[in-house]
């Protein structure tokens, strides 16, 4: 039975990235310096042709896709947006320490969301079930690779949900324009809702996967 070769890849860095803002649904573009990496990296290390290309649809998202896979049109998927920070968004640590309800959300705390924004138990259901979609879109298909440009919350989110092995979110974390490889077998996916991290992403020329 045939795999599917799917690569979780985080946006491009931001200035907002940089002075540690919490972004999620503002439409920040990518920087200077995060355009430069990400081109340098496309010199220096491998990142596979892909069949189909699934990104987010903020510009530091679409962008990166521009730059990483030129030849392939994105499909733009609006489940993949990033966590809706609502009042937090584009503050710190430091701004939001204040915040009698920061300290309870930055600790997981059931229902507890920032206010105007999303729980965390809302958006790991959203990422999630539009991630299922996706995949069993790609099973239906055959079609074999892909790679889903992302944000690193929801990339966290999807690895700590289906990932073997299995992790916590904060072990997923992954820099700018780099993520994960995961092979989806469709007998364990079936069985299990489980997915096997294969490696990290982009490879090293001698590190390329068979």
């Amino acid at each position: 039975m045939k795999s599917y070769t799917i690569h979780f890849i985080r946006n491009a860095l931001t200035d907002e990235n940089l002075e540690g803002r919490y972004i999620g649904h503002t439409d920040v573009e990518i920087s200077r310096e995060g355009c430069d990496q990400l081109v340098e990296m496309k010199k220096e290390l491998i990142f596979p042709p892909v069949d189909a290309v699934f990104t987010s649809p903020l510009k530091r998202c679409t962008k990166t896709a521009e730059i990483l896979y030129p030849d392939n049109k994105p499909i733009v998927i609006d489940g993949f947006i990033e966590y809706n920070f609502g009042d937090f968004e584009n503050k710190t640590a430091e701004e939001l320490e204040k915040s009698p309800l920061f300290p309870r959300w930055l600790a997981g705390e059931k229902g507890v969301a920032p206010p105007f924004g999303e729980s965390n138990e809302a958006f790991t259901k959203r990422v999630c079930e539009t991630f299922e979609k996706v995949a069993e879109g790609l099973m239906k298909t055959g079609t074999t690779s892909a790679a889903i440009i992302t944000h690193g919350g929801v990339i966290m989110t999807i690895l700590a949900a289906y990932g073997i092995p299995e992790y916590p979110m904060h072990e997923w974390l992954t820099p700018n324009g780099c993520g994960f490889t995961v092979k989806v077998n469709p007998s364990l996916w079936m069985r299990a809702k489980k997915f096997e991290v294969f490696s990290e992403f982009p490879y090293e020329r001698e590190e390329l996967p068979d």
